[in-house]
C-alpha cells in the first residue's frame, strides 16, 4: 500500500501534502487559546514527516513553507499577520523554520534511501536467480556431457564383446563353405544352412559396425580425412557393393557428367551412401524403384539423392528419422529388421565430413528422398 502511494505523481503528492497542512491548521485553530506555539510546531512537524514519508522530498519541502506560513500567519501573535510580536514568537518561528526544513528532508532522503536500497535488493535476488540458474544449466549440461560419453563407453564396450563371436563364425562357416575344405560337406541342405548362418553373420557385423560407428560418432572420434575424391567413383563403388541389396530393384543412376571433385574421406561417404541404399531397399517393395542421382549445386558442393517408393516418411518425421534407435513406418503387418541406427550413423559420417544429409520432397512417382550435400572445396 505504501509502495502505491509513493509512486504517485510528484505534483500530485505536492498537492495532497499542502491540503493536509491545510486541513490541519484549520483543526487546530478552534484550539490556539489553549495550545502554546511549543505544541502546534509540533503537530505541523508530523504533517511534513507524514508528507515527506509518503510522497517524498519535494512534497516535504512544500509541506514545510506552508506550515512555517501557517504557523507564522495563525498561531504567532499578532495574528493573521506574517508579523512577529515579541522575541520568544521569533526564536519559536526561527526554531521551527529550521526544523521543519531540516525534518522534511530528512525523512525525504530516508525515503530515496529506502527506495534505493529495495531497488538494490531486488537487483541482487533477480542477479542470484540468474546466477542459479545458470549454474542449474550448467550443471545438467555437463550431466548429460557425461551421460552421453558413459553411453558411448558402453556402447564401445559391448560391441568390442560382439565382434569377438562374430569374427569367429564368420571364420568358421567360410571355412566350411569352401569346396577344398577337410570337412568335404555335400548335403545341399546343410550347405544352405551354412549359407544363412554366413548371411546373417555378415548382417550382424554390419549392425555391430553401425554401433561402433555411432559410438566414434559421439566421441568425436571420427578424424576429417578430406582429399579430391570422384563422385562417380564414390557412386560406382557403392551401387558394386550393394548389388544383392538391389537386385530385386529398379535401379536408376542418374549422374552428371564432368562433376567436380568433393573433399571428403571416401571411405566415410561411401559407408553413408550404402547406408542410405539399404534403408531404401529395405522400406521398398519389389519390384520397386530407387532413383540415384548426384549434380553439382552451383554452392560450393555436390548433392547427391537416393529416391524409392517405399512406404514413405511424414514431414514431422524428417528429422527424428536420424535420431538413434528411432524407427519408421513400424507397423502395418510388415517387419522391417534393424535397431534404427543407420540414418544416425549415416549423418554421424556426412557431417564428419562437412556435409549434411536431409530429407527432401521427392519427386513425383516416389514417396522417399534422401539428400547429401558433400563440399567442392575445403
Amino acid at each position: 500500500m505504501l509502495e502505491r502511494i509513493r509512486t504517485r505523481s510528484g505534483w500530485v503528492g505536492v498537492a495532497i501534502s499542502i491540503a493536509g497542512v491545510a486541513a490541519f491548521t484549520l483543526i487546530l485553530i478552534p484550539f490556539r487559546a489553549s495550545l502554546n506555539s511549543t505544541e502546534v510546531a509540533l503537530g505541523l512537524l508530523m504533517v511534513v514527516l507524514a508528507a515527506s514519508t509518503f510522497f517524498g522530498s519535494r512534497a516535504g519541502l512544500a509541506a514545510s513553507v506552508f506550515c512555517i506560513l501557517s504557523f507564522n500567519f495563525f498561531f504567532l501573535p499578532p495574528y493573521y499577520t506574517f508579523n512577529i510580536a515579541g522575541t520568544e514568537n521569533w526564536v519559536a518561528f526561527g526554531a521551527f523554520l529550521i526544523t521543519a526544513l531540516v525534518s522534511g528532508q530528512l525523512s525525504g532522503y530516508a525515503l530515496r534511501q529506502a527506495h534505493e536500497s529495495e531497488q538494490r535488493r531486488l537487483e541482487i535476488e533477480r542477479l542470484y536467480k540468474e546466477l542459479s540458474e545458470a549454474f542449474e544449466q550448467a550443471s545438467e549440461a555437463e550431466a548429460l556431457r557425461r551421460s552421453e560419453k558413459l553411453k558411448s563407453s558402453l556402447l564401445d564396450a559391448v560391441t568390442h564383446d560382439l565382434r569377438t563371436p562374430l569374427t569367429s563364425i564368420k571364420a568358421a562357416v567360410t571355412t566350411m563353405l569352401t569346396p577344398s575344405n577337410e570337412f568335404q560337406i555335400n548335403d545341399p541342405s546343410a550347405i544352405d544352412l551354412l549359407k544363412i548362418v554366413d548371411e546373417e553373420t555378415d548382417r550382424l557385423n554390419y549392425s555391430v559396425e553401425k554401433l561402433v560407428g555411432i559410438a566414434k560418432v559421439e566421441a568425436g572420434a571420427i578424424e576429417r580425412l578430406s582429399h579430391p575424391t570422384s563422385v562417380e567413383e564414390i557412386v560406382s563403388n557403392v551401387v558394386g557393393r550393394a548389388s544383392k541389396l538391389l537386385a530385386e530393384r529398379e535401379i536408376t543412376i542418374d549422374v552428371t557428367s564432368d562433376l567436380p571433385n568433393v573433399f571428403v574421406d571416401p571411405i566415410a561417404i561411401s559407408e553413408a551412401l550404402y547406408t542410405v541404399l539399404d534403408n531404401a531397399a529395405k522400406y521398398s517393395k519389389p519390384p520397386g524403384k530407387i532413383k540415384l542421382t548426384a549434380r553439382p549445386t552451383g554452392e560450393g558442393s555436390v548433392m547427391l539423392s537416393v529416391q524409392d517408393q517405399g512406404i514413405g516418411i511424414a514431414k514431422e518425421l524428417r528429422e527424428r528419422v536420424f535420431e538413434k534407435f528411432y524407427r519408421a513406418g513400424i507397423g502395418g503387418g510388415r517387419f522391417f529388421p534393424g535397431l534404427g541406427l543407420g540414418l544416425a550413423f549415416a549423418r554421424g559420417l556426412v557431417e564428419s565430413q562437412g556435409g549434411k544429409i536431409f530429407l527432401a520432397d521427392p519427386e513425383s512417382e516416389y514417396s522417399t528422398n534422401f539428400v547429401l550435400t558433400l563440399p567442392t572445396e575445403v
